[in-house]
């Protein structure tokens, strides 16, 4: 976890740590898996895929979200007011400034993204700079820089890699594009080679799938946690959040599909008339999120909002 002033998070950075071992270890597996199926060829070539998706989502995740979300980076001399609030709340948490980017769209969120505090990108749209107060914010902004001084952004692209390698070669042995198999149809007269393929890519792909919403659940849990502490202000975020969310219901379809690329790496996710209780959200329900607020308001003798 990088050094700020921000709270640590002993949880969040065992869960990462977890993460990561098990889906490195899930890799290994299905290298080894395929490999073992159809020759050491593909496994190889596997094994090179993933790696590449790994080092390109790394290299590029802040300009890949950023395209996703079709915002633009912004200076200080354009927005001056947003530079300002992130100026102050990276002096109070004694952290790098990240790069500040501004979305135009209608959809009322903020996200962070980049691969280490020197290299990240804190983004607004500019529907949650019309839909909040200057506090609201503030607590908003908070969270965001959270998840740039844990790192948990780098993790989160990082550990997908595996899902996507997966995903790519289940899509492959569903429509028989496994061109890689040289033609091979059987296994010593057992399951067909793409049956194998099939069957490991899923697995794999379900087990990251389910361990990285997990992960992001309980990472917005921890941001919100810290955001708080860093503000002092526990009530301001959770309006936020009321409003985000209360929001969302009156933004027409077209602008909620415009963001969904990136909706797993938002405050609140980009969707409405959906349960958040379900095992694939990626992010934990409105009402734990102000249930730990209210606890940290109270234990900070802070007045109800």
């Amino acid at each position: 976890m990088a050094r700020s002033r921000f709270v640590g998070d002993k949880g969040l950075t065992a869960r990462m740590t977890l993460v990561m071992f098990l889906l490195g270890g899930l890799f290994v597996v299905l290298v080894v898996g395929l490999a073992s199926a159809v020759g050491g060829g593909l496994g190889i070539v596997i094994g090179l895929a993933g790696i590449g998706i790994a080092v390109y989502q790394w290299s590029r995740s802040d300009k890949i979200a950023m395209r996703a979300m079709g915002a633009r980076e912004v200076t200080p001399e354009q927005a001056p007011e947003l530079h300002g609030m992130i100026d102050r709340l990276c002096a109070l948490a004694d952290m790098p400034k990240p790069r500040v980017g501004i979305a135009d769209t209608h959809v009322p969120n903020a996200f962070a993204t980049g691969r280490s505090p020197d290299r990240a990108v804190v983004c607004v749209t500019t529907g949650i700079l019309q839909v909040l107060t200057a506090e609201e914010l503030e607590g908003v902004l908070a969270h965001e820089l959270s998840h740039v001084a844990h790192r948990d952004v780098l993790v989160m692209t990082v550990a997908s890699s595996a899902g996507i390698a997966a995903g790519m070669l289940t899509q492959g042995a569903q429509y028989g594009g496994l061109g890689l198999l040289g033609g091979r149809r059987d296994n010593n007269n057992g399951l067909p080679v793409w049956l194998v393929v099939l069957v490991v890519s899923l697995v794999v792909y379900a087990v990251s799938f389910v361990l990285l919403r997990l992960l992001s659940r309980y990472r917005e849990m921890s941001a919100d946690r810290a955001g708080a502490y860093l503000t002092m202000n526990p009530g301001a975020l959770a309006s936020a959040l009321q409003k985000i969310t209360g929001e969302m219901n009156t933004i027409p379809e077209r602008d909620l599909r415009q963001v969904s690329a990136a909706s797993a790496l938002c405050i609140a996710p980009a969707i409405r008339g959906v349960s958040l209780r379900t095992l694939s959200s990626t992010h934990p329900s409105l009402e734990k999120r102000l249930e730990q607020l209210a606890r940290i308001q109270a234990e900070l003798g802070r007045p109800t909002v």
